[in-house]
Formats: structure tokens, C-alpha cells, sequence
């Protein structure tokens, strides 16, 4: 096995050493330092609130499941 020391920018490495070899070889890439990683977009539980929902569907006048099941429907 062999280390070699490099730096990472925009989905590329560039090692601080020339590292030659005539076939492709398997690499492992640890980051040595606290990277802060994105997370998808998406929602989570906290994203959701029983009394915002009861707040915003107070004027509501309807069947919210049935307002639902129309909604994803139309998505099919």
C-alpha cells in the first residue's frame, strides 16, 4: 500500500507528488479535515408542525384526505 499526500478542489486531486503507474489503480480519499457535508434538499420531522397544519387548514372548507388523493392523482 502506498500514501501519498494531496489536495482536493471541485471533484479533483492533485497529489503534491507524481505518482506513476501503467494500470488504473483503486484509491481511497480521507479527508483530513471537519468538512461540513450538504444535505439533500428534503424535509424532515421537524419540518412539520401539528398546529402550523391546524392554523393553515383553519378556512379550509373540505375533505382534506380527499384534497389529497385529487393532488396526487393529477401527478400520475
Amino acid at each position: 500500500m502506498v500514501a501519498l499526500v494531496g489536495t482536493y478542489l471541485n471533484g479533483y486531486v492533485k497529489l503534491d507528488k507524481e505518482f506513476i503507474s501503467s494500470n488504473p489503480v483503486k484509491v481511497i480519499v480521507t479527508f483530513l479535515e471537519e468538512i461540513p457535508i450538504p444535505t439533500e434538499e428534503g424535509l424532515s420531522r421537524s419540518d412539520f408542525s401539528f398546529s402550523e397544519s391546524q392554523k393553515n387548514l383553519e378556512d379550509f372548507k373540505g375533505s382534506f384526505s380527499d384534497s389529497v388523493v385529487e393532488e396526487r392523482s393529477a401527478e400520475l
